[in-house]
């Protein structure tokens, strides 16, 4: 079955979504419920899997077809498929190009990519152009030019496209943007975020090869992976609904860690060599927007550490931090100029989407956001309704990969940040989980 929605029934539903225009329970609306959704899901590595067996606990969802150029992985994921009581899915696996038939498919409403990162933007151009609701993995471009491609693909079609990035369905990134939109931080001002997670191994296998996220590493120096922090500070700070991108500037270390992890592990007897690699261990970037606010994004992947996002964010009556799990509200805390704890706040501005949660949500991929995001993008489908993280915000954080690269070649040069809603910006009324 293909999605119908058009360019114009899209943004009418969209500003019939921002004025809070709603149909009467009735009949209908539970013929809605009942509907069945349809995806297919391209790519079925450890990802891919994670969002299937999300995807199968759904109500009223079903997944026909599943796709990938390695047919050793539909082993798992037909286990999934059987444990679950669904039934067996068709496979695509012919080669690299076999994933147009799973979209050309007339049964389905949607597709999810789960692939190496060079094939979300083509895969997603093709899915929206198909008539098909697209989720696509992080990032959902690898170039300013794939950004552009996705936005004219949307325009022209009007079919939504979302992409998957779960921590701006955390339940403290939703409960300190309900605070911000109460007004409690005051008027938000900078952000900082960070994607620090040590993934040596996920970039080289046992034996010093490079996996496909490491051929990345041999061919760029940028910040391969802005989303993770970026997701929920472009709502915190109101991106691309009231203000956007301007400019921003990038810096890198040079690189030290692959080669101590091979010395470490591989170079003992002087079999295997370090990579050359062009990616530095530490992309620090810096991001002012049009209304003169700031956002500092860490890239910090290579180096031994605990995980930590790091995220902050600062207004003109208080502040948020994440490390510290605390918060500070000028006039309202307890001690002036004292952190408290931040729990007793995400409790009481508690975001619908978590409270509406099953109650074994935090058990259901990645403590729960996953789950989340999942849920509300089959609603969107199911509805045929915008997605909850539109495609303006998800190239936007995107265009990071390639813009910090941009400017790290031009020795930390800043660089302008394309304007993706092309002055829509300016009369846009903030939407994500309103």
């Amino acid at each position: 079955m293909k999605t119908t929605l058009n360019r114009r029934s899209f943004f009418c539903v969209s500003a019939m979504s921002t004025l809070g225009i709603q149909t009467s329970k009735s009949a209908s609306s539970r013929e809605e419920h009942d509907k069945t959704v349809r995806i297919g899901i391209i790519g079925m590595g450890g990802r891919g899997c994670s969002l299937l067996r999300i995807l199968l606990g759904l109500e009223n969802t079903q997944i026909p077809a599943i796709c990938d150029i390695n047919p050793k992985r539909f082993d798992y994921a037909l286990k999934l498929f059987q444990d679950a009581g669904h039934p067996k899915p068709d496979l695509y696996d012919k080669n690299e190009y076999d994933y147009e038939n799973v979209i050309s498919r007339d049964d389905l409403d949607a597709v999810i990519i789960a692939t190496p990162w060079n094939w979300h933007a083509k895969m997603a151009v093709s899915g929206m152009k198909s008539g098909k609701y697209v989720g696509v993995e992080v990032p959902a471009a690898q170039s300013v030019e794939e950004c552009w491609e996705l936005i004219d693909a949307f325009e022209e079609t009007g079919v939504p496209c979302m992409m998957l990035e779960n921590w701006s369905f955390r339940r403290d990134n939703l409960a300190v943007l309900n605070m911000i939109r109460e007004g409690l931080l005051g008027e938000t001002v900078h952000s900082q975020c960070s994607y620090s997670h040590h993934c040596i191994t996920y970039f080289f296998d046992s034996e010093g090869k490079p996996r496909w996220q490491g051929e990345f590493l041999l061919q760029y120096n940028r910040d391969q992976y802005p989303t993770h922090g970026l997701g929920p500070v472009l709502s915190w700070l109101n991106i691309n609904c009231g203000d956007r991108f301007d400019s921003l500037v990038s810096v890198s270390t040079d690189s030290f860690g692959v080669e101590q992890y091979y010395r470490e592990h591989f170079t003992k007897d002087g079999a295997v060599k370090p990579p050359q690699v062009q990616q530095g261990d530490i992309v620090s970037t810096l991001i002012k927007t049009k209304l003169g606010k700031t956002i500092y994004i860490t890239n910090d992947m290579l180096l031994p550490r605990p995980y930590d996002n790091r995220w902050m964010v600062q207004g003109t009556k208080g502040i948020y931090s994440f490390e510290r799990n605390s918060i500070y509200l000028e006039g309202m805390s307890l001690q002036s100029h004292e952190w408290e704890e931040f729990a007793p706040y995400q409790e009481k501005y508690e975001h619908r989407f978590w409270k509406n949660a099953p109650a074994d949500v935090e058990q259901l991929g990645h403590g729960g956001p996953d789950y989340i995001e999942l849920a509300e993008f089959v609603r969107a489908v199911r509805t045929q309704s915008p997605t909850p993280l539109d495609l303006y915000d998800s190239v936007t954080m995107s265009s990071v990969v390639a813009l910090s690269g941009q400017s790290i070649a031009q020795k930390s040069a800043p660089v302008p940040c394309p304007d993706f809603t092309r002055g829509k910006w300016k009369t846009n009324k903030p939407r994500f989980g309103v």
